[in-house]
C-alpha cells in the first residue's frame, strides 16, 4: 500500500511539474514586432515589473477603407533593455521578443517579454539610433 501510494503521489507531482514547465517555461513563440513606444513604467504591488505598449498602426478597420492601431503591450525583465527604452518614449521601436503560455508575476503581466532592442528611429528626425 506504500508503494502504490508513493506512485501515485509521484506520479501527480511529475505530471504537476511538467505542466509548469510546459506553460510557463516552454518558450512558444519568438519574433520581433515595431511601432512607437506609447508607455512604459515599472509598475507593482509586490513584484514591481516593468511593463510597456507598442502602437502598430496601419491595419486594415474592420469596416471598409479605415486603418486601425494594434497595441502589443509586452513586460520586460532585464533591466539593461528597460531603461533603454524608459529613454525611447514616443519614438518608433523594433523589438525582440519571446511569448510564454503563461504569466508569472515575477516576470510580469504579459506573456510576450522583450528581451533585446532591434532598432529606435526618431519619427521627427528619421534618424535610427545607435543602441
Amino acid at each position: 500500500m506504500r508503494k502504490f501510494l508513493f506512485f501515485v503521489i509521484g506520479g501527480i507531482v511529475l505530471i504537476f511539474t511538467i505542466f509548469f514547465i510546459y506553460k510557463y517555461l516552454y518558450v512558444y513563440a519568438d519574433g520581433s514586432k515595431a511601432g512607437e513606444l506609447n508607455y512604459f513604467a515599472k509598475k507593482g504591488y509586490m513584484f514591481k515589473t516593468y511593463e510597456g505598449r507598442l502602437i502598430q498602426s496601419g491595419f486594415r478597420g474592420r469596416q471598409p477603407n479605415t486603418l486601425q492601431s494594434n497595441e502589443f503591450t509586452f513586460s520586460v525583465v532585464d533591466e539593461k533593455v528597460a531603461q533603454k527604452l524608459l529613454r525611447c518614449s514616443g519614438k518608433q521601436v523594433e523589438v525582440h521578443y519571446k511569448q510564454y503560455l503563461g504569466a508569472l508575476p515575477w516576470r510580469g503581466y504579459s506573456v510576450y517579454i522583450v528581451d533585446s532592442i532591434l532598432s529606435v528611429t526618431d519619427p521627427l528626425t528619421l534618424e535610427k539610433e545607435q543602441l
